[in-house]
């Protein structure tokens, strides 16, 4: 197999550019350093493809190895023929590769087995052979008869033969590939309730859907219902036509063992090949679930890890309670905590300890000019927005409020690192700083925690733990480094997804800043362990707005320092006019001039020169200042509030293979089916929102006993189309 071959077909791309992403990769780069700073190079592939085109590199090494080992394997065998070496060598998949390597794969004992013991393999083949058109097929058996072998007479060497046949039809691999794509196209996904009990599977106990249409999550689904022991889960096939794909490739009529051929083919189907094509089916299906599901939680958590920042304001973080009441914690602008506390007003009654309660945090956010409150969405959440929200005409000017996710945080603030950053406060303290800290920088907050328990997926508990780890760390390394990252502040865990950092050498990059302070980039290089290799990865995503060079607050890279000097100088600039502000024209200059004649004359490729004019225009620009802004409440709403018609403004929290969560302002998050997103028919709601968009919804019903809200995006008098 060619590989950059196959990658060039699969990705579309031109051989050069195939080939100078393959080297890049293995020359050790990370793929935000080669989509950032190596455009040219790589045709301006962004992010996303590279690591696609990575994770399809690494299979398809892995396939090579695989047959180089299935090659050798069969060599030592003395098994490896021309003709099989041939269908090694096109094997596309590994599921191919094994089932060309299945008949000489060591096998437990088969009945198959004990008839080759007893000589019938020769009987085997005359059979398949078909070539005999008289006489009968007990005495084509009769000379294999052998009490001393256990053949009592000739039924029992046709019996034997047969199962001889049987094991070598169900081993082919032509055969095995033929029944995946007939199960594939026409097998039915059923499951039956293995328990009376109601339970949240209820909408599974009497559930069909063909294979070729059901979607991911209901795989998932029925696939934990099944683990869980309330579901029976099954695959309905066409016997008859999957027995006929092995009487196509075995049997032919005329000849006196075609019925015995034909018998073996129906045992083939029955004992072996419907169980293990099930399973395979079943483990397909699995399979793609997993990774339409991963899919989906990489960009959820790539649209909440994107979401705009509340910048410069004051704010209060509320870890709500009702027995040990709410923790409270101002922070400043910075995140820099300011004043904690705790307050007691979400319980019924007790009106003493909410008047203490409302003086105190009142004091508290006038003492700090508290201007942003964000609530925790967990217990109490309710009780204590309704509380915050009395209290806003009393506190500063432009005071509002903002429910905030609390998934994770108290897996953060029990955590080792919350302990090393706070250790003068308890874990519930440390919450309620991480829920202020989440509104400010929703990013640098939940860098600290692990991706699957931000809760912005569905069934993340079932999909490969490797897989989702792999695809999740690098959602974070993606928007870490297209945001980029102030060196003089940032925390470790921050830092650790830079390109080039990892945990330890964060941890050293702290430990340097905190003893010596860090004044420019080239300082970094002082870092213990921070190589010319690592500092050429990481040091363009990395800011250092104090230095004295305005270039080390910019993404510029610093091998394109000379560049972008030259290009200041060409233009009628200096490099102070970048701290000043005042290349606002820049981009229109420099078109003037002429791209192609600025790149070839300051020795750099015009992707390249592009990326720093537009960062010179608008030094260390946060892609996430572009977003919608998030919605701060000064209001409560009630779930008993709403009616269907009414038009709200929400926040989409998750989204999933059916539809979207909106916070809309009530406790409970409503659902937007994804017949109801749009008037044209949407395939999935990834097509139409994502995590962190503010929508327009209207209320189509509300359940109040069960506390559920259903949404729709389509206008009234527009139902939206399934």
């Amino acid at each position: 197999m060619d590989i950059a071959q196959t990658l060039c077909r699969e990705f579309q791309l031109k051989p050069q550019q195939c080939d100078n992403v393959l080297r890049l990769i293995d020359e050790g780069n990370t793929i935000p350093f080669i989509a950032r700073y190596r455009k040219e190079q790589t045709g301006s592939l962004d992010d996303q493809v590279l690591r696609e085109l990575h994770e399809r590199l690494q299979y398809l090494r892995g396939l090579v190895k695989r047959r180089e080992e299935i090659a050798s394997a069969l060599s030592e065998q003395g098994n490896l023929t021309d003709e099989l070496s041939a269908k090694l060598e096109h094997a596309a998949t590994m599921t191919e590769l094994e089932d060309l390597y299945r008949p000489f794969r060591p096998k437990r004992r088969t009945r198959a087995t004990v008839a080759r013991e007893r000589g019938l393999e020769p009987l085997a083949l005359a059979l398949l052979l078909q070539n005999q058109t008289r006489g009968s097929v007990e005495a084509l058996a009769a000379p294999f008869v052998c009490p001393e072998k256990g053949v009592e007479t000739a039924q029992d060497a046709l019996q034997g033969a047969r199962d001889i046949l049987a094991e070598q039809m169900s081993d082919d691999a032509d055969v095995r590939k033929a029944l995946r794509e007939q199960v594939l196209r026409t097998g039915v996904l059923e499951s039956k309730n293995a328990t009376d009990a109601d339970s949240v599977y209820a909408m599974y106990y009497d559930f069909a859907q063909e294979v070729r249409a059901i979607p991911a999550h209901r795989v998932l689904a029925v696939n934990r219902g099944e683990r869980e022991g309330m579901l029976k889960v099954s695959l309905r096939v066409d016997d008859a036509a999957c027995v006929g794909v092995l009487d196509s490739a075995f049997v032919r009529p005329g000849s006196v063992s075609t019925e015995q051929v034909r018998l073996a083919a129906q045992d083939a189907w029955d004992r072996l090949l419907e169980p293990s094509v099930e399973r395979e089916i079943r483990a397909e299906l699995t399979e793609r679930a997993n990774a339409s599901a991963i899919r989906v939680f990489g960009q959820n958590l790539h649209q909440l890890l994107m979401s705009p920042p509340v910048k410069g304001r004051v704010t209060l973080g509320v870890d709500p309670g009702f027995r040990t009441g709410c923790k409270l914690a101002v922070v400043d602008e910075s995140g820099k905590v300011l004043e904690t506390g705790v307050g007691h007003f979400t319980l019924p009654g007790q009106e003493a300890a909410k008047e203490r309660a409302r003086r105190e945090i009142v004091q508290m956010c006038r003492r700090h000019g508290v201007t942003a409150i964000a609530i925790g969405n967990g217990t109490a959440s309710r009780e204590a927005e309704q509380f915050i929200a009395s209290l806003l005409g009393e506190l500063p000017d432009g005071a509002a409020y903002m429910i905030v996710s609390e998934a994770g945080a108290s897996v953060y603030s029990a955590s080792k690192l919350a302990a090393e950053e706070f250790p003068q406060f308890d874990v519930s303290l440390r919450s309620a700083v991480s829920i202020a800290r989440r509104m400010q920088d929703p990013l640098a907050e939940l860098v600290k925690i692990d991706p699957k328990a931000i809760g912005v997926g569905q069934y993340q508990h079932d999909l490969k733990e490797s897989q989702l780890e792999e695809a999740l760390d690098g959602v974070v390394e993606g928007c870490v480094n297209s945001v980029g990252v102030e060196v003089s502040t940032a925390s470790a865990q921050l830092l650790s997804h830079v390109a080039g950092i990892g945990p330890a050498l964060a941890r050293n990059i702290v430990a340097y800043r905190d003893e010596n302070g860090i004044q420019s980039r080239a300082q970094l290089k002082k870092v213990p362990k921070l190589g010319p290799k690592a500092f050429e990865q990481c040091a363009g995503f990395l800011r250092v707005r104090d230095s004295r060079n305005a270039l080390d607050a910019t993404a510029v890279h610093p091998e394109s320092y000379d560049a972008a000097k030259g290009l200041l100088r060409t233009l009628g600039y200096d490099v102070e006019d970048i701290r000043a502000g005042r290349l606002g024209d820049l981009p229109a200059r420099a078109q003037a001039h002429g791209y192609a004649a600025l790149a070839q004359a300051l020795g750099v490729g015009e992707p390249t020169l592009r990326d720093i004019v537009r960062e010179l225009q608008k030094p260390g620009r946060d892609p996430r200042d572009e977003l919608p802004r998030p919605i701060l409440r000064t209001d409560v709403l009630d779930i008993k509030d709403l009616t269907p018609g009414m038009e709200l403004m929400g926040t989409v929290r998750n989204v999933i293979d059916f539809g979207a969560f909106v916070d809309i302002g009530v406790h409970q998050d409503g659902l937007v089916h994804v017949s109801r997103m749009s008037e044209r028919f949407v395939r999935h709601p990834a097509e139409v929102v994502k995590v962190g968009d503010v929508v327009k919804v209207w209320v189509l019903e509300v359940d109040l006993k069960r506390q559920r809200i259903a949404l729709t995006m389509a206008p009234p008098g527009q139902p939206g189309r399934k």
